[in-house]
């Protein structure tokens, strides 16, 4: 195995999308491919595993040889909030995965489609207490933080809304400009083209301060204190990855993340180029874990 590690990458490495393509996950692991494949003169192929908000891919990384050569664009969703919300998992978030480093972390925008007569955050809740489960929004699958932005959203503000689960959040986001949803928590990846073009309205962000390049933005929490999300996703090995591997996989995807252009792409999409050790991010995902079990618990949100 040493002498593997030595030599890594000697063939093919495949990073999991578990979304499908378009998706976050998608547009952030695909530059990371390219400087890569770049750097170590090997194919770095990005592949769509998309399904059951992510577990899908996600269990296809963790059942993987632990040799490099399989990664997981994972998320907040696969690698923190699944592990409470879903009654049964395939793998185990805690023990199953090798972080390799957190990529980028974002917030969330609550987006609605122009027909809905409201353009603050205050005039929604009140639209949704007047019409207790009229309102229907739209997530990228059960267990991912649009899911549980609308539930924390349901529960802090005190009002009924319908959820509408789809396999990734392009197609939540094309049946919201068709008028088939009423508003979606989107992330800007997948919604800012569309803010910007004017089909769709963004009311308000799920950070917990408004954003400094964007400082006319009001934050959700104005209106309904405690709320807050932030995504955020990262590189997973499979368990029992070499340290050398890992080592290796660490230092050149901290290397990409620091690139201006790359900060740039994801600044562009709404993200925060971001990188830490295995260590640091390991620490990270199992407070993560955590955090989202209390608030499975608080919103009594489940998956069977």
């Amino acid at each position: 195995m040493q002498v593997a590690a030595q030599t890594f990458p000697a063939k093919t490495i495949r990073i999991i999308a578990p979304f499908p393509p378009a998706s976050v996950a998608d547009v952030l692991a695909r530059p990371i491919a390219q400087k890569m494949a770049e750097t170590w003169g090997q194919p770095v192929i990005v592949d769509n595993r998309s399904g059951a908000g992510g577990t899908v891919g996600s269990d296809v990384a963790a059942k993987s040889p632990p040799d490099g050569y399989t990664l997981l664009l994972g998320t907040i969703g696969t690698n923190a909030i699944n592990a409470s919300i879903y009654s049964q998992m395939p793998y185990n978030a805690r023990t199953d995965f090798a972080p390799v480093t957190i990529v980028a972390n974002a917030y969330l925008m609550l987006v609605m489609h122009p027909s809905v007569p409201v353009r603050t955050v205050k005039a929604l809740v009140a639209l949704a207490k007047a019409n207790p489960g009229k309102l229907n929004y739209g997530s990228a699958g059960a267990g991912t933080t649009p899911h549980m932005a609308g539930e924390m959203f349901k529960s802090l503000a005190g009002v009924t809304m319908t959820h509408v689960a789809y396999k990734g959040s392009p197609q939540s986001t094309i049946d919201l400009m068709a008028g088939r949803l009423d508003l979606i928590f989107a992330n800007p990846a997948t919604s800012l083209p569309h803010i910007r073009q004017g089909r769709l309205r963004v009311l308000a962000i799920t950070a917990a301060r408004r954003d400094p390049s964007t400082p006319e933005m009001p934050t959700i929490a104005e209106t309904v204190p405690g709320f807050e999300m932030a995504p955020w996703w990262g590189l997973f090995a499979p368990a029992g990855t070499p340290r050398e591997v890992m080592a290796k996989l660490n230092a050149e995807s901290a290397r990409i993340l620091a690139l201006a252009e790359i900060k740039a792409h994801y600044a562009n999409l709404g993200m925060l180029a971001l990188s830490n050790t295995p260590e640091q991010f390991n620490a990270y995902v199992q407070e993560e874990i955590a955090r989202w079990a209390k608030v499975v618990k608080a919103t009594g949100a489940k998956v069977d």
